[in-house]
């Protein structure tokens, strides 16, 4: 089953990390948050991805292009330039990094990579968020309900801290609890192939028109995840990221090291 990741945007709300780098190239304890993500499908055994890139993914391109030389220990021959392998990583992923354009829209990038998906179930999220949603339990849900596509609903963190208050005193403090009322997309989608016939303008978001659409016919159904879930789309969500790692205390890292 292929695994479809959204990483061709400009990430402009994050400018002081992407004036140099697309967004999914950002790095969370000095790995891309595209290979985190790309861990969390891995770790339930969905390795096969394909990366909708645009902005400056040639970046994207020359990570995965000498992924194999940087996580691996060798020793070179500088005479002939032959290669003595000393270890060699587990990693075993199949990524294909394919230009789906600068600015096209993403229902756009998902047409354009049709020939490569095929006419199979595959899943799709957004190269910048991270979460410890269960892939499998995610599939079992969406194999149940017989319905063209789920979308996995989160509950995002409050901006700031709440407050519990009566009278005057203040009986609890939380800093950035989950919000208590809605539900918001997450990413985490699966679809059957004939999402397809809902995409036909390449100019739209694939969360306008398309997903109004199939949410109308009653094709869209809510995986409801409670657990972890964050995007990084300004400086301080990065910095946010980055401490939970550094503490150990990365939700998302559902892997073994």
């Amino acid at each position: 089953m292929k695994v479809v990741i959204l990483a061709g945007g400009r990430g402009t709300r994050l400018a002081e990390e992407t004036g140099t780098r697309p967004k999914p190239m950002v790095e969370i304890g000095d790995k891309p948050i595209l290979w985190h993500i790309m861990h969390t499908y891995a770790h339930y055994g969905h390795d096969d991805f394909l990366v909708a890139g645009g902005y400056k993914g040639e970046m994207i391109k020359a990570y995965f292009n000498n992924f194999y030389l940087h996580n691996n220990d060798y020793i070179v021959n500088l005479a002939n330039g032959s290669r003595e392998l000393l270890n060699e990583g587990s990693i075993a992923w199949r990524v294909g990094v394919i230009d789906t354009g600068l600015d096209t829209a993403t229902a756009g990038r998902v047409m354009r990579l049709k020939q490569w998906i095929g006419n199979e179930i595959f899943m799709l999220t957004y190269g910048d968020g991270v979460a410890d949603v269960d892939i499998g339990k995610l599939l079992e849900f969406h194999k149940s309900h017989g319905r063209l596509a789920t979308v996995t609903a989160v509950r995002p963190p409050a901006r700031f801290g709440a407050l519990g208050i009566d009278g005057n005193q203040v009986r609890s403090f939380s800093e950035k609890p989950l919000t208590e009322f809605g539900w918001i997309n997450g990413g985490f989608f699966v679809f059957e192939p004939t999402v397809f016939d809902y995409l036909d303008d390449e100019t739209v978001p694939l969360e306008r028109k398309p997903l109004e659409r199939i949410a109308a016919d009653g094709q869209l159904m809510a995986y409801q995840h409670g657990g972890f879930w964050r995007p990084m789309d300004t400086l301080r969500d990065r910095q946010e990221l980055q401490a939970l790692w550094e503490e150990d205390r990365a939700p998302w890292k559902v892997w073994e090291s």
